[in-house]
């Protein structure tokens, strides 16, 4: 084995240290509070947001959004203190990945792609901490 293949190895096996612990945190909360705050400002305004989800001919808007709004606040709220973190990641990943498919497909306009594509950025976060864990610094503690 060469030099590169054991400290790669050996970095693999290594417990994350608290400078890793503490980015991890923080990633997570940065994460969650764009779903918590989308979910609060879904929950008052029902209205605009049910009028969004039917625009893009989603059958049974007011049943997609009261699912958003719950899938947002409580999978952040999870997210945010590391309670099953990496199941409301892969959760919270597969919804952004879906928003992005399903909403910013209009990639002729500008404005659409980059949303599409800050989709998928979220997306890939949340797809690292459900494969990585939320760190110690979590309800979860892995």
């Amino acid at each position: 084995m060469n030099t590169l293949t054991q400290d790669t190895a050996s970095l693999s096996n290594a417990a994350p240290n608290a400078s890793q612990n503490a980015l991890a945190l923080v990633g997570r909360l940065l994460l969650a509070t764009l779903f918590i705050l989308a979910g609060i400002n879904k929950a008052t305004g029902m209205e605009g947001t049910v009028g969004y989800i039917a625009s893009v001919g989603l059958p049974f808007p007011e049943l997609v959004y009261f699912g958003t709004v719950a899938i947002e606040l409580v999978g952040g709220l999870m997210l945010a203190v590391g309670f099953k973190a990496r199941l409301a990641a892969a959760a919270l990943g597969v919804f952004t990945v879906m928003t992005a498919v399903i909403f910013h497909n209009d990639f002729s306009v500008q404005t659409e792609l980059t949303l599409f594509l800050k989709n998928l950025a979220i997306a890939g976060g949340m797809f690292a901490v459900a494969a990585f864990g939320p760190g110690r610094y979590s309800i979860d503690r892995k």
